[in-house]
C-alpha cells in the first residue's frame, strides 16, 4: 500500500529530507515504512497503520515549514515521531508551545513534550514550581530559559543560579585554589546551559554586576532575595535543613524553580533527601506546583529514553 504527498517547493524536501537524508532515515526506521522521494513528491510505503501515522506527521511537519517555522532539528524529529506514535497524536499534542522568545537573539527554545509544556506553564504562573523527573528532560534547561526570559522582559531584575555542592565534602580542601576555584567544577553546568542562552560579552557583564549570579547553596543562607529569579538545580543532593533554607530566602516579586532527579542522589544513606520531604509537606499548598517528568519527556538521543524505561520496569519489579 502506498500514499502520495505533493510537495511544494524544493526547500520543502531539501528540510524534510535533513542533512544526508537522516531525517527520511529516522522516520523510516521508527515508523517501519519506506519512504521515496521523486521530483515534487514523497511516497510512503507500508501497512495502513503506518502509512496513516507517517503521513500525519510529514503533513505537520510541511504544514510547519509553510508558516515559516525553522527546519527540524534531529531532537525535535525525534520528539515528533515519540507523539505521533502515541494514540491520538494530533496537531495540538504533537510538536509542542508555545515556544519562549529568543532570549537576547539567540536560537527560539521551547517545550518539546507534554511534560515540558506543562512545566513551563506551571512556571509562569506559579511563584514555585518543582521539576522532578530524569535526566534529559529539560528541567535545568527550561528553567534557566525561563529565567533569561523574565530578565529580558524585566519580570526579573536578576537571576540567581544555585546548586549544593555536596560532592566536594571533606575534599574540598585539598583541591588548589580559591574558594571560588574550588566549587567552580559543581557550578560548571548551570554555566555551560547560560552560554547556550546568552552572548559571552553579557554574560561576563552580568556576572560582575550581579545581575546574574552563580552560586554554592551554602551562600544562601541568611539572605532574603527580592525581585529574582531563582533556579536550584540537582535538589536531590539538599539536605532536609536546605531546602527549608532555600525556600524560605524568597522574597517579594521573586519566582523559584527547584529541579531534581530522586533517583540521582549522592547523599549520604540514612540522611533525608529534602526534594523528597518537601513533596510531602508542600503538597497541599496552592501556591506551589510540582511538575513530574517521565521517559516521554527526554529530548536526547532515542536510546536514553528506552534506558530510563529499562530502568523504571527494573526498579518496579
Amino acid at each position: 500500500m502506498d500514499k502520495i504527498i505533493e510537495l511544494i517547493t524544493h526547500a520543502e524536501a531539501k528540510a524534510l529530507c535533513g542533512a544526508h537524508d537522516e531525517h527520511l532515515k529516522l522516520i523510516e526506521k521508527e515508523f517501519k515504512v519506506k519512504l521515496t522521494l521523486r521530483g515534487g513528491h514523497i511516497k510512503i510505503s507500508g501497512t495502513a497503520a503506518n502509512i496513516k501515522k507517517t503521513a500525519e506527521l510529514i503533513e505537520y511537519l510541511l504544514e510547519g515549514l509553510r508558516q515559516g517555522q525553522g527546519e527540524p532539528g534531529k531532537a525535535d524529529l525525534s520528539c515528533l515521531i515519540s507523539s505521533f506514535k502515541k494514540p491520538r497524536a494530533d496537531k495540538e499534542t504533537a510538536l509542542i508551545g508555545p515556544a519562549l522568545d529568543r532570549p537576547f537573539g539567540t536560537k527560539q527554545i521551547g517545550p518539546r513534550t507534554e511534560g515540558q509544556r506543562e512545566y513551563v506553564e506551571a512556571i509562569k504562573k506559579y511563584d514555585i514550581v518543582f521539576g522532578v523527573g530524569p535526566a534529559g528532560t529539560g528541567k535545568t534547561y527550561l528553567a534557566m530559559t525561563c529565567a533569561v526570559e523574565a530578565l529580558k522582559k524585566q519580570e526579573a531584575r536578576r537571576i540567581i543560579l544555585t546548586r549544593p555542592a555536596i560532592e566536594a565534602g571533606e575534599s574540598l580542601g585539598f583541591l588548589p585554589g580559591d574558594m571560588y576555584e574550588k566549587i567552580s567544577p559543581y557550578l560548571r553546568p548551570l554555566y555551560d546551559a547560560l552560554y547556550d542562552m546568552v552572548e559571552a560579552e553579557r554574560i561576563e557583564k552580568y556576572l560582575e554586576t550581579g545581575i546574574i549570579e552563580v552560586a554554592p547553596l551554602a551562600y544562601m543562607r541568611g539572605r532574603t532575595l527580592n525581585d529574582a529569579f531563582i533556579v536550584l538545580d540537582e535538589a536531590q543532593n539538599c539536605t532536609a535543613e536546605q531546602m527549608k533554607m532555600f525556600l524560605t530566602r524568597l522574597g517579594f516579586d521573586s519566582k523559584a524553580v527547584i529541579t531534581g532527579d530522586m533517583t540521582q542522589s549522592d547523599l549520604p544513606d540514612g540522611k533525608p533527601i529534602g526534594l523528597l520531604q518537601a513533596q510531602e509537606i508542600l503538597k497541599d499548598i496552592e501556591e506551589i506546583k510540582f511538575i513530574y517528568f517521565t521517559g516521554s519527556d527526554v529530548v536526547r538521543h532515542p536510546i536514553v529514553q528506552r534506558i530510563i524505561e529499562a530502568y523504571d520496569r527494573s526498579s518496579a519489579k
